[in-house]
């Protein structure tokens, strides 16, 4: 698991994804262990983004599961099982607050993984 939040973040990162965070939510939902939420500031750079962190994710064998929105490059969902991933556009991210909306879940620190 600790891999893949470190392909997902450093991907990211990589392509100047801006307010990158990781909540875990294993004792809220059975979902997920892990939501990935972060920004972009076009359409192009959401798209770029979401297309870099699957590409890197499957390179090392990771399988993504689902994906929705990609399309409209405002809030592109990638899930991976255990971790989703979810790409906004700031203003969508902004509108949508997931965090506010999963604010007990565990806020974890992405310094490790860049």
């Amino acid at each position: 698991m600790t891999e893949q939040l470190s392909i997902i973040i450093k991907s990211a990162d990589d392509k100047k994804a801006f307010d990158i965070k990781v909540l875990r939510i294993t004792k809220l939902s059975s979902i997920a262990d892990y939501f990935v939420i972060l920004s972009g500031n076009s359409q192009r750079q959401v798209m770029s983004i979401s297309d870099d962190i699957e590409e890197k994710m499957h390179n090392k064998g990771y399988e993504l599961k689902h994906k929705e929105g990609y399309s409209t490059g405002k809030w592109i969902l990638l899930d991976y099982g255990d971790i989703i991933v979810h790409v906004f556009h700031k203003e969508d991210r902004d509108f949508y607050n997931l965090e506010r909306l999963w604010a007990d879940a565990e806020d974890i620190d992405i310094e490790s993984f860049i």
